[in-house]
């Protein structure tokens, strides 16, 4: 018999439920980092997932899995000495001449709009190892930065 005249199942034409993509690199973590990790696993695991749809309790075991795994794997850096930019630091810089500042953290704890952008963002990578006065390069254009401020993250 052909194929074109096969029935299909119903299961065929579901979109696949795929696990939580994982950050690349390693999961560094500041001391807020891994207590709001924590505290994530511990609401998502006293969910009560009885009498929940089956989709929905799916989504949430996925979730979890996600958030066990990051738990698992995270490693809390040390606090930073404040000399140069590096992870866990709270920098103060001038781009555009317009001031601002951004605290360097993990890729679960990164919120930009809240002024935390992870390690592996750009504008963090560009920073990485530089020290107060210096300019830094940052988007194609040489000296684009300059670095007015350093001080480690001491918010747990």
């Amino acid at each position: 018999m052909s194929v074109a005249f096969r029935r299909e199942s119903d299961e065929e034409h579901l979109e696949p439920s795929f696990e939580i993509p994982l950050p690349p690199g390693p999961n560094w973590v500041t001391a807020r980092g891994l207590r709001l990790t924590r505290e994530k696993v511990d609401a998502l695991e006293a969910v009560e997932t009885d009498g929940m749809a089956e989709e929905d309790a799916k989504k949430l075991k996925r979730e979890l899995r996600y958030w066990r795994t990051r738990l698992a794997t995270a490693e809390v850096r040390p606090v930073p000495d404040g000399e140069a930019v590096a992870f866990g630091s709270r920098v103060t810089y001038r781009l555009n001449g317009k001031e601002k500042q951004i605290a360097i953290v993990g890729d679960d704890e990164a919120e930009p709009a809240e002024g935390r952008i992870a390690f592996s963002a750009p504008l963090a990578r560009a920073m990485m190892d530089a020290e107060e006065g210096e300019a830094v390069d940052f988007g194609g254009k040489p000296g684009a930065l300059t670095i007015l401020g350093i001080e480690p993250i001491l918010e747990a």
